[in-house]
């Protein structure tokens, strides 16, 4: 064994460097922290070979090159090679002096040390900030070298101000120390400056506080559970509002509440649900989230759209459903609990077998699978919880079970074996939607599961094959060099003339005795490379057809696992990816490689394992589309069904006129097992089936019925047929397709079944139009004869605030509960440890994460969240949403609540409302225009509702709220309620009665979007019938333009006209500066009806405008004194504002000078003087007035009669 003798000093780096590259070597020598021995020259590290002549390696450079290159670390060609060389140059000549410089006086330490210091690591900086590491896509040994050049620094010297500027350094560094083989040598590194004892203490006592903090929270959380919340706790409505709005107090109780009182329930109010509902019926199904997610704001937005039309038409008095559900996740459920059982007990779910395996997930799915239902209860969501389904429930198995033996028995659904995308990893065929597609630019290395080093993609390789017969050859390119082991034919365009005369020949394959046919096809593209292509027809889907169309063999090169078969040694047995390092190689070898390019392109990748997906050739199960596609494709163009918007008809149309058959077999175990059998018969007579025949397959709802079937389809007796049933389960999206009627109980006709199918409308997101809603209508129309709904609502893509599609990896997918919450940038930067996101990316994400919340994220509340989310969901494709607008609509809340408490304060303890709504006569002008406007926003609502334009909906209450009742209607009856004269309190009675209707209709109108808020103020306010109101808001009729019928747009005009002098003489005061002081104010009208209207709202005027008094003059400027300032307020009204500065001083020195004699002191005078410029300059006078006056009465104490 190799002996490398290091320094037992833990910073002695050289050393360090040298025991870091010995972690790469195959055969790791034997490590000594001793000097060498005699005859090798004294320095440490050492390497000593075992070899004949034990030769001796010396230094750091030379000792870490052999052990690293023997480890594969010093570059994958001669050109990385070079570049290592480079940076170990740079690390010993340039990095290390000044890095000793500064951290070791003792070498020499001057004033510059530093700086020099940084000026090499801004280098460094720069060079690295589009790289991850110095040489290639992994770890190097430049890497190692340059790291431990700048250990000392990073450990003693550079300050965190320094690494916060060196932020590409700091990221690189960070994620080298913590490789596997720098953690094993180096352990956790401590950055300077090292935490005092102090600090430590602190840390310790934190830690203490926040382990007590949680227990304390996960009791209470317990105790809050154990409670039975019956009744709102009346004490808490009866009780004065608190000074402020808070989400965390407001949204405490009333759901469990909600819950229990079943407003929630379609039976609520009602006798029976067979009754027939005059208002009608609503019914909506969630779509069902996965049993192993969590919510993030794509959820929010689909349950906040859904639970604003769910409250909506229940408050109409509809009979309302809003149905839950949980799907089963086959894939991502199955990946979960084996993965969880080999971290905890180190057994795969073979070792368990598949009964014991199902038990498990089964025990997983109780614990931990009721997550996601928590999550939509915070967020408001009223659905009917005794009515929740999951997909793996009895009910819903056995509706799964008869689909597919009804639609097998009818042969729409079928045994075939077909291209289908495969993961290796997951060993199973998987969805196109679990695909996502991974985009390249060229060249790129890609880790893959199973393979230690990454794999090049993005290249496109060209090799030749040899003409039979001739000399010929023939060159064709492919980004898969492997699959060309099982390549049967070459394909070239019909009308190409450079490869007319090859009709009719063959190719041989260089590994083989196979002889490839030239096909021509029009498939080809001729301006493609040389305009020959490699058919390999069990592998790719393109040649799947063509191999299909030319009846050319299929040769499955590829077993379930990623190993090579049917292919000649010594690729035989060999791992996919490994193989096309091994083909390439053998090309070159026998001269048929001919270059390699880099290629734009398009990587399938698995999403559930991250494997590269394979096309593979399997028998499996399928349904035919055709007829159902053209069904569903028929039924929205003649109108039975809705897609809203209609944006998505092309896309609609595109899958449905161009559909494929659906592969629904997946190689799972967690799912429904299909209830398909496989047939042998133990009789002579009749010949053994093979697995693709249709024939030898029977479905079944027990292997008793299938066994009879079998019997009577091969006309023998039940004893002879031998049963296998498929050992594979079927397609999440089969059962999610049905899930519709399935939840009530299909194919049992029952009471739920009859009064909520079809449903009402299915409202989703639109990147599963095709997956989810396309099969739902196909599966309904064809087991039930009806479409599962009427219409179908797509909504939005959620991206962030810069148009980013949300990704782990940008550190910017946020969970709505910390939104709701409020969450720490701490916090967020913690969430990313529980990820499986790489050490780089976690970096990446935390500088996302602080350059978009650099405080965290504060407590915004659900119903704020709903508000923004209603507000942003435009008939768009993408929704770019920023969490600063969420805590804007926080402050609405808080508004609304001010806004409550002041009215509440108004309408006195012993106010109550009038019976019904209606307008009595004696209304003031401020009271008919807020009920236009109220009016105005109740249609705005309903036609809002009607076109599920929500953005109209939250524009419509809002400015009601808060541009037209608190700024404006609120502020111009103030004076109403602050006089004391008999007509003033009546007039003061009515507009009680219109406060109270625009508060409780205002919340109602809001109730659907802002729930929890709406709930809190309505129990403060009286009710109109005190016997016989709802118990909640939430069925408390939703406002209708038929009963709120006063809309005015005469008053609207008039009042739009009011406003606009309002703020014209506003903007006059601010230019003025006059923010305090009550100016008269002069509204020149230019006809006679304009004058009458100032005259109708001058009241209104004067209180918005804070002016002294205004004064409609009509004709010329005689009637307008002098000194005022000017702006024009519209065509008709023009504002003249007195600025009273000349009149108002001339007033106070008349005034002193009455009671003062000529001939007393001047003196007494010039104090008057001095008081009097004070408050000019106070009233922000200009400047030449107050120089002026000083200089008259100046003049006034010595010449009387100046004055």
């Amino acid at each position: 064994m190799d002996s490398l003798y290091v320094s037992s000093h833990p910073d002695d780096f050289r050393s360090l460097q040298a025991l870091i590259a010995a972690e790469f070597s195959p055969s790791r020598p034997q490590t000594l922290a001793e000097e060498p021995p005699a005859r090798v020259a004294r320095c440490r590290p050492a390497l000593v070979l075992r070899d004949a002549e034990a030769t001796a390696l010396c230094g750091a450079g030379a000792v870490s090159w052999y052990l690293a290159s023997v480890g594969g670390r010093t570059g994958s060609d001669a050109q990385q090679q070079s570049e290592v060389w480079q940076w170990l140059s740079f690390a010993e000549n340039e990095l290390t002096p000044v890095a000793c410089a500064v951290v070791f006086p003792l070498l020499g330490l001057q004033q510059s040390s530093r700086a020099e210091l940084l000026r090499v690591l801004k280098v460094l900086d720069q060079i690295l900030e589009p790289r991850t590491f110095l040489v290639g896509e992994s770890l190097s040994l430049a890497d190692v070298a340059v790291a431990m050049a700048a250990l000392l620094p990073f450990k003693y010297a550079l300050e965190p101000s320094d690494r916060k500027t060196l932020v590409n350094v700091s990221r690189w560094f960070d994620t080298c120390v913590n490789q596997p083989q720098l953690l094993k040598v180096l352990g956790k590194i401590t950055l300077w400056p090292p935490k005092t004892e102090a600090q430590l203490k602190k840390e310790a006592k934190k830690r203490e506080k926040m382990e007590k903090f949680q227990q304390k929270k996960e009791m209470e959380e317990k105790k809050k559970q154990m409670q039975s919340q019956t009744e709102v706790n009346t004490s808490d409505v009866l009780s004065p509002l608190p000074d402020s709005y808070s989400p965390q107090y407001v949204e405490a109780a009333w759901y469990p509440w909600w819950e229990k009182q079943g407003f929630f329930k379609p039976e609520y109010g009602r006798k029976s649900l067979s009754e027939p509902n005059p208002r009608g019926i609503f019914m909506m199904c969630i779509p069902p989230p996965n049993v192993t997610g969590s919510l993030h704001l794509g959820h929010a937005l689909t349950n906040a759209i859904q639970d604003c039309l769910t409250r909506w038409h229940r408050m109409r008095g509809e009979t309302t459903l809003w149905n839950p559900g949980c799907d089963h996740a086959g894939i991502a459920t199955q990946v979960v609990v084996e993965k969880k059982l080999m971290r905890e007990r180190g057994m795969s779910r073979h070792d368990l077998g598949r009964e014991n395996f199902i038990q498990e997930v089964w025990k997983w799915k109780n614990e931990k699978g009721d997550r996601i239902y928590h999550q939509l209860k915070k967020l408001g969501s009223s659905l009917d919880w005794d009515r929740a389904c999951f997909t793996m429930d009895p009910k819903l198995s056995y509706a799964v079970q008869e689909a597919f033996i009804r639609m097998h028995e009818e042969g729409v659904i079928y045994r075939s074996k077909r291209l289908v995308n495969w993961s290796c990893t997951l060993n199973s065929a998987i969805s196109d939607i679990e695909v996502d597609k991974k985009e390249l630019i060229g060249r790129t290395l890609l880790p893959v599961p199973g393979y230690k080093e990454k794999v090049e993609f993005g290249v496109l390789v060209s090799f030749s094959y040899k003409i039979e017969g001739s000399d010929e050859e023939i060159v064709v390119a492919t980004t898969r060099i492997e699959t060309m082991l099982g390549d049967t034919a070459v394909a070239v365009h019909p009308e190409d003339s450079r490869y007319q005369h090859l009709k009719g020949k063959t190719v041989i394959h260089p590994f083989c005795d196979r002889k490839l046919p030239i096909v021509f096809d029009d498939f080809v593209d001729m301006n493609f490379g040389t305009g020959a292509v490699k058919i390999t027809p069990a592998h790719d889907h393109n040649d799947y057809e063509v191999g299909e169309r030319h009846k050319l063999p299929f040769i499955n090169i590829l077993d379930e696992n990623g190993f090579l078969i049917n292919v000649p040694p010594p690729f035989l047995g060999m791992k996919r990816f490994d193989a096309r390092k091994a083909v390439l190689q053998a090309l070159k070898d026998r001269g048929q490689f001919k270059e390699v390019k880099d290629n734009p392109m398009v990587v399938p990748v698995c999403s559930r394992s991250k494997d590269i997906v394979e096309p593979l050739l399997k028998p499996q199960w399928y349904v035919d589309c055709a007829d159902m596609g053209k069904q569903a494709a028929d039924a929205v163009r003649n109108g039975e069904l809705k897609i809203i918007p209609d944006h998505h008809l092309k896309t609609w149309f595109n899958w449905m006129d161009n559909i494929r058959d659906w592969c629904i077999s997946r190689q799972l175990w967690w799912g429904h097992r299909i209830p398909a059998y496989f047939i042998t018969v133990n009789d002579p007579s009749v010949k053994p089936g093979e697995d693709v025949d249709g024939h030898y397959w029977v479905s079944g709802r027990s292997e008793e019925e299938a066994r009879e079937k079998a019997a009577k389809r091969f006309n023998v007796t039940a004893d002879k047929i031998s049963l296998r049933q498929d050992e594979d389960v079927l397609d999440t999206w089969f059962s999610s397709g049905i899930f519709p009627f399935s939840i009530f109980g299909w194919p049992n006709e029952t009471e739920d079944l009859k009064v909520f199918y079809p449903g009402t409308l299915l409202e989703t997101g639109h990147d599963i139009l095709f997956f989810w809603v396309a099969r739902m209508v196909m599966m309904g129309l064809k087991l039930t004869g009806k479409l599962p709904f009427k219409e179908v609502y797509l909504h939005a893509v959620v991206r962030d605030a810069h148009g980013r599609k949300m990704s782990k990896s940008l550190g910017n997918v946020i969970d709505p509960l910390d939104v709701i919450t409020g969450i720490s940038l701490e916090g967020l930067h913690a969430q990313l440890k529980d990820s499986n996101l790489d050490p780089v990316e976690i970096e990446k994400a935390k500088q996302g994460q602080k350059s978009d919340y650099p405080s965290g994220i504060p407590e915004c509340g659900t119903d704020a969240l709903r508000f923004a989310l209603c507000a942003y969901t435009s008939q768009g494709r993408d929704i770019n949403l920023d969490v600063n607008r969420i805590l804007g609509y926080r402050h609405f809340c808080n508004k609304l609540w001010n806004a409550v408490k002041f009215a509440m304060r108004t309408l006195g303890e012993g106010f109550v409302p009038w019976e019904k709504a209606r307008l009595c006569g004696s209304e003031s002008v401020s009271d008919r225009w807020i009920l236009s406007r109220l009016c105005a926003a109740v249609t705005l609502c309903g036609n809002g509702f009607q076109a599920y334009d929500f953005p109209a909906i939250t524009t419509a209450i809002y400015n009601f709220w808060l541009y037209e009742l608190c700024d404006v209607y609120l502020e111009s009856v103030k004076p109403v309620f602050s006089s004391t004269d008999a007509e003033s309190q009546k007039q003061a009675e009515v507009c009680r009665q219109t406060l109270y209707t625009c508060l409780e209709v205002g919340l109602r109108l809001l109730s659907p979007i802002m729930p929890f808020v709406s709930e809190e103020l309505f129990q403060r306010l009286p009710r109109r019938q005190t016997q016989n109101s709802p118990a909640s808001i939430s069925v408390t009729p939703y406002p209708e333009s038929s009963e709120f019928c006063w809309h005015s747009e005469e008053i609207d005009r008039e009042m739009e006209f009011v406003m606009t002098v309002v703020r014209t003489i506003r903007s006059l005061r601010a230019d003025y500066n006059l923010t305090k002081t009550r100016a008269d104010c002069y509204l020149q009208c230019i006809d006679s009806a304009t004058v009458s209207l100032v005259e109708k709202y001058s009241l209104q005027i004067q209180t918005l405008s804070y002016s002294q008094a205004v004064h409609p003059v009509s004709g010329g400027d005689s009637a307008i004194p002098e000194g005022c300032a000017v702006a024009i307020a519209s065509d008709k009204c023009s504002v003249h504002l007195m600025l009273k500065v000349r009149a108002f001083i001339t007033q106070k020195v008349t005034r002193s000078l009455e009671n003062i004699s000529v001939l007393e002191n001047v003196n007494i005078i010039l104090d008057q003087l001095v008081l009097l410029a004070v408050w000019a300059v106070c009233q922000v006078l200009l400047e030449n007035e107050i120089r002026i006056f000083i200089k008259v009465v100046s003049s006034r104490g010595k010449q009387h009669e100046v004055l």
